[in-house]
């Protein structure tokens, strides 16, 4: 048996940059990146500036690197040191070749730091991300101009509802902490182990080491944040004293985003320090078991041949990474990270090449792979995201990368091998008979054979297309306007031709319209001139015969093609391939480029079956399409970048606790210890303490509001006149305000109930007045008016019958307006308003439900004010004024989408709104982002506060929707906008401020977090109303709609 690889834990930081730079630069050589490392002193920024450089040479890589991943400079594999076997491979002897001399002596420099230091130069790097986040923090709250991600001073905004999952503050581009932390605190044994971890009794006081100095209370703050986590009422809560313990334990002054599988890693392995000194201390005399290593950490079998040579190896892994380029799903990444080179080799004695196989002999619990969606592109010098399409299952079975079913697997490889060499083979006959001919164009065959039938069965004509023309041609003295001049040439002079001379000859003018029409016994098609019934015959029958031998062999071919692409996807469909199931967790998704980009996290919930997002401070149920949709990729710039799959069948991974002497389930806080419990309780009570003091604070206001009005005030004093074309700015008319609009109309009802029945009593003259006016708004509301001409403006009995309002609603508010004070100007009005009003005090309560009155008047009046935001909006639009226009659009579009949520007809076309929000947003990104590329710091402020105020805070509005597939688009284009600048050369504070600012922009929550006031609104009579918006909506319909 080989000696199995070990690598010490020491050594860890190595392997991953190795990692790292293999994924940046695409050199997959291992000289040449252990050479690289070694020259930068472990510097990963400098190590991809070496490897980049026009003059660093990339030797061609030799068959001796599939070798590699066997050997301890391997960065395949994510190691654990503490829990490996013991036989090690010494590298460091002297019939060692060039390659392992360097490893070694690049592993010997950094153990030689390491315990000089304690800290390892990827530690170092780690570092210098928490301080950056603890920073970001700290200087988000100095800023001049208010964050909408800032806590609302409102405590009732941050309570948590009923049960709902809590969320993670972002403390400052820790979005990555956000998704890792939640999709392990999600897993209930991991929550378990944490929860009820103990520190050692013997580290209490004095740490001995390092490790022990960082992890231990790094391990008591995570205990508190998942204790909050579990019975908080906040709806959130802050984990920076988790990261402040990160921060502190290393010093730096770099800033950079962190990563998420390399902080998964560090987090994992901290954990297990923390676990092994504890595990350490409890043994008997047994090799002491670490849970986080039982719980994350595998075991594979490398089985492979170099230069004739067999070797096994076993070596241990924890995140398992996989390339996504050149792959269509999960399993087509594990069957190629499986093999490397001539696997045919394993199986003969005696050949020369190279290869090897992998397979899984244990695997982890919680399995976790990495996807590499990140390459160097060496043209622009800079890594860039790989955004192609990755599928993969909810379940996952593993059965068939084994290695007890290594056998029944080979056999299964090199049939789907023989089937895809086959479905080659039919796949490029079929391509010859859907892509016929040989020129740059092709056409499938049966519809090249269809053409001909046609063409021979069309009507013979016996003249030349040419001499059918001439037929028509033009009187003589006179040219054809489409005569070419060879023709003129061919044909020579004429006697009918314009004299020579003439001394200009007079220009041919084309007349499309009337010169140029076909001759109506024109054939529309071409067709024989000459061809006889025998032939037509022979011909149609050979066309035929031949078109249904396209047709049965082209359907032949795609059915077989289909078959054996069935065969191939069940080819592990069998029982004994389907015993090793593991399910879907978790998804860590990073949606934006390689340089800057935000995470969330799809976690799915085991209990109530559902997928949860996870998104920092907002946690909102979701479903499997969204989740494919944000993680598969091709689908703008987001896409799964870690996966977290569970073994089925370990119940205990997703189990709840159980009381041992009551057998009932333990939620809540009954599943914390005693500690974390009070913990919890302490930090609810402060909570508790806030809500108390809003209470109290509203309260006060509330007291002092109702001693003011009590004070007895001076009367106003007149108001001055109001300039015309400015109208006042009032709070929303009432309904009496809205009648006096009405006085005019009920005037003219009752002088022609007056024509009709002069002599009758004031009863029933109100009443025909009553029936003409409801006679005429029922016809306006029948009406189909154009656009600029709304009736609903006109009448709110308009808006009523439109909108199928109840018909008592209708008939008592055709009485208040017949009963409203503003008819008392004359005696016959007045009579007429005296029976109004006493036909009102004669309605019973239970004839008339005012609530539901009343709601049918608040919804007429909100349709009122939605109007008259988007006429302002779009009167500032017209103007360019698009700062101001995008309030009121926003406000238009939000109570508009409230009164359609209602009835089809309760408000205005909402793609129009929905459009010149989109159209205002898009120009405002524009000027901001001109103003950035400006470079003055004045403008470049100017333009981050237009982002950051205006444009950042309304992106959820837009993404909230999903079916607005235009407003979704326009988001991106927004992003890409910015994300353009990320490779670009920029002095140094115009790329800090950058980086602080897109974060925010690539924020995915749609949690509406924070707006302005809505505007005042000018107080419009209803004349006033209705022309204004005639106007605005003619206007925009002699502009062109972009796209809408």
């Amino acid at each position: 048996m080989a000696p199995v690889v070990r690598v010490d834990s020491e050594n860890e930081h190595q392997q991953t940059f190795l990692n790292q730079l293999r994924e940046i630069t695409g050199i997959n050589d291992i000289q040449v990146l252990q050479q690289a490392l070694k020259d930068s002193n472990g510097n990963l920024e400098l190590a991809v500036a070496f490897l980049t450089a026009k003059n660093a040479k990339v030797p061609q890589l030799e068959e001796a690197t599939y070798y590699q991943t066997a050997l301890p400079g391997n960065d395949r594999y994510i190691s654990v040191g503490s829990q490996a076997d013991t036989n090690v491979i010494d590298l460091t002897g002297d019939d060692k070749d060039d390659l392992q001399r360097a490893i070694a002596l690049s592993l010997e420099e950094s153990n030689r730091a390491f315990r000089e230091t304690g800290i390892t130069d990827e530690e170092q790097a780690i570092s210098r991300v928490l301080e950056a986040s603890i920073a970001e923090n700290k200087a988000s709250l100095k800023r001049t101009h208010p964050e909408v991600w800032s806590d609302s001073p409102n405590p009732y905004d941050r309570k948590r509802q009923d049960n709902c999952p809590v969320g993670l503050k972002n403390v400052g581009n820790t979005c990555w902490f956000s998704a890792v932390i939640q999709s392990l605190f999600n897993l209930l044994e991991f929550r378990r182990l944490v929860l009820n971890f103990n520190p050692p009794a013997n580290a209490q006081d004095l740490p001995r080491n390092q490790k022990e100095h960082r992890n231990l209370p790094f391990m008591r703050e995570l205990r508190y944040l998942f204790a909050l986590l579990v019975g908080s009422k906040r709806k959130y809560v802050d984990p920076s004293r988790a990261v402040e313990i990160l921060k502190d334990a290393f010093k730096s002054n770099d800033s950079q985003q962190q990563d998420v599988s390399e902080f998964t890693h560090k987090l994992l392995d901290w954990l297990e320090d923390a676990f092994q000194i504890k595990a350490e201390e409890e043994r008997d005399g047994e090799k002491p078991k670490n849970p986080m290593v039982e719980l994350f950490y595998g075991r594979f079998l490398a089985v492979g041949v170099l230069e004739g040579k067999k070797f096994e190896n076993t070596e241990m892994f924890g995140q398992y990474p996989l390339q996504v380029n050149g792959f269509k799903d999960l399993h087509e990444c594990l069957e190629a990270a499986m093999i490397e080179g001539e696997i045919e080799s394993l199986h003969s004695e005696n050949s020369a090449k190279s290869g090897q196989e992998h397979w899984f002999t244990e695997l982890p619990p919680v399995l976790t792979f990495e996807l590499s969606r990140f390459e160097f592109n060496q043209a622009l010098g800079r890594p860039e995201k790989i955004h192609n399409k990755l599928e993969f299952p909810p379940i996952l079975y593993l059965d068939r990368y084994m290695h007890k079913n290594r056998e029944i697997t080979r056999i299964k490889r090199d049939e789907i091998k023989r089937l895809k060499e086959y479905l080659t083979v039919l796949q490029q006959r079929l391509e010859r008979y859907l892509s016929y001919g040989s020129g740059p164009k092709r056409f499938p065959l049966v519809d090249v054979l269809q053409y001909a039938l046609e063409f021979a069965s069309s009507k013979p004509v016996c003249t030349s297309p040419v001499d059918d023309l001439s037929a028509s041609a033009p009187a003589s003295g006179t040219l054809p306007a489409q005569t070419s001049p060879s023709t003129v040439e061919q044909q020579g002079p004429s006697s009918s031709d314009v004299p020579s001379t003439s001394p200009v000859q007079r220009s041919v003018i084309h007349k499309p319209f009337t010169q140029s029409r076909i001759p109506p016994d024109l054939p529309m098609h071409p067709a024989p001139r000459h061809i006889t019934e025998e032939e037509l015959s022979v011909l149609e029958g050979c066309l035929h015969r031949w078109r249904t031998e396209v047709e049965n062999d082209t359907r032949d071919l795609q059915e077989s093609i289909s078959r054996i692409h069935r065969t191939i996807e069940l080819m592990y469909s069998d029982k004994t391939m389907v015993q090793v199931p593991y399910r879907l967790h978790a998804v860590l998704v990073h949606e934006g480029q390689a340089n800057a980009g935000h995470y969330w996290a799809y976690i799915y919930d085991h209990h109530q079956n559902r997928w949860m997002k996870y998104n920092d401070i907002s946690v909102t149920k979701s479903t499997w399409e969204e989740l494919e949709r944000d993680s598969f990729g091709g689908y703008r710039n987001a896409s799964a970048y870690c996966l977290m799959y569970i073994n089925d069948k370990e119940q205990y991974l997703i189990q709840e606790e159980f009381n041992k002497e009551t057998g009932q389930i333990l939620v809540g806080m009954d599943t914390l210890p005693s500690d974390l419990r009070d913990y919890v309780k302490e930090d609810n009570k402060r909570f508790e303490k806030e809500l108390e003091e809003w209470d109290a604070e509203l309260a006060q206001k509330a007291q002092q509001e109702k001693l003011l009005s009590q004070i007895p005030r001076a009367p106003a004093p007149s108001p001055a006149p109001v300039q015309a074309g400015e109208p006042e700015y009032l709070e929303q008319p009432s309904r009496t305000d809205l009648s006096k609009h009405l006085k005019e109309d009920s005037v003219q009802a009752i002088n022609k109930a007056l024509a009709e029945q002069e002599d009758r009593g004031p009863e029933a003259i109100m009443d025909t007045a009553i029936k003409l006016e409801y006679t005429r708004l029922l016809k306006l509301a029948q009406e189909d008016p154009p656009p600029e001409c709304d009736y609903r403006l006109r009448h709110a009995i308009v808006y009523f019958i439109q909108n199928q309002a109840p018909k008592k609603i209708i008939e008592r508010t055709l009485l208040e307006q017949f009963g409203d004070h503003n008819l008392s100007f004359d005696e016959r009005c007045r009579n007429i308003m005296k029976v109004a009003q006493a036909k009102l005090e004669m309605i019973k309560p239970d004839e008339v439900n005012m609530e539901e009155y009343e709601r049918w008047h608040q919804d007429y009046r909100n349709f009122r004010e939605t109007t008259m935001f988007l006429m302002v909006g779009l009167e500032f639009f017209q103007k360019k004024s698009y700062m101001e226009a995008l309030l009121y659009l926003i406000y238009a579009y939000q109570n508009n989408k409230e009164l359609l949520s209602k009835g089809p007809y309760r408000g205005h076309d909402e793609e129009l709104i929905s459009h010149y929000r989109r159209e205002c947003l898009l120009k405002l990104n524009e000027h901001a982002a001109a103003l950035f590329e400006s470079g003055d710091d004045q403008e470049v402020n100017n333009g981050l506060i237009i982002m950051n105020e205006l444009i950042v805070p309304c992106l959820p509005l837009l993404l909230v929707d999903e079916m607005e597939e235009k407003d979704i688009v326009a988001v991106e284009d927004m992003r890409n906008r910015w994300c353009s600048y990320l490779g670009q050369e920029m002095e140094p504070n115009l790329q800090e401020k950058l980086t602080d600012f897109l974060p925010k922009l690539l924020d995915c929550s749609t949690e509406i977090k924070g707006f302005n006031d809505p505007p005042k609104l000018p107080s419009y009579s209803t004349h006033e109303l209705c022309e204004r918006y005639a106007r605005i909506m003619l206007s925009l319909s002699r502009t062109p709609a972009d796209g809408r």
